[in-house]
């Protein structure tokens, strides 16, 4: 059996072991915070001592859930010969056109389109998906129940709040964060927070 190692033990951290360990990983935890197990799954060390370890395990996912951090640990991780692997829930549907990148991972009930591409670190969650031909830099956070309409462009290190829905051929800035139930049907520039329905940058309601 495949050795995966997981950062970050906490919420996310979980879910990304349970979808792992459905397809077929053994799963050791790496976490500042815990020690000793969690859901049953050992906490091995620290995230520094992960760093040290990398070479030991057939694959690693970064499951931190702020999106410059955990960019930042992949290429940490990398540069000391870790496998950076994606994890894709055995419920979620791709494409066979789609690409994902190295690190992602497709939460249950998620759904990649046709011609669609995902960058490294991405985090598509529950029930959350990507139509045809999107285009998602590194880094991006779709919340769970997150839309997104065809020809969808998203720059890195953005993050969708639960329940958004994007329009077809929106394109979305790096490092935008869009609130809880926002309806994204204009352009989003880079560096923005917007809100609402329609949403709109933070201070323009």
């Amino acid at each position: 059996m495949k050795h995966l190692a997981i950062l970050g033990a906490g919420g996310h951290g979980r879910v990304v072991a349970e979808s792992a360990a459905a397809t077929g990983w053994r799963i050791s935890f790496f976490d500042d915070a815990r020690t000793g197990r969690v859901d049953g799954h050992l906490v091995a060390g620290s995230a520094s001592d992960l760093k040290g370890a990398a070479t030991g395990y057939d694959g690693i996912l970064v499951a931190i859930g702020t999106n410059r951090t955990r960019l930042n640990w992949i290429k940490c991780l990398r540069s000391s010969g870790a496998t950076i692997v994606t994890v894709i829930d055995p419920s979620s549907k791709v494409s066979a056109s789609a690409v994902v990148g190295a690190g992602t991972y497709l939460a249950s009930g998620s759904m990649v389109g046709t011609g669609a591409r995902l960058g490294e670190g991405c985090i598509v969650n529950t029930a959350a998906t990507v139509d045809h031909d999107c285009d998602l830099a590194d880094g991006v956070h779709l919340s769970p129940g997150v839309h997104l309409s065809g020809n969808v462009t998203i720059g890195e290190a953005s993050w969708l709040g639960t329940g958004c829905s994007v329009r077809n051929d929106i394109v979305i800035g790096r490092d935008v964060v869009a609130g809880v139930g926002s309806a994204i049907v204009s352009d989003v520039a880079n560096d923005q927070t917007v809100v609402g329905v329609p949403a709109r940058p933070m201070g323009r309601l």
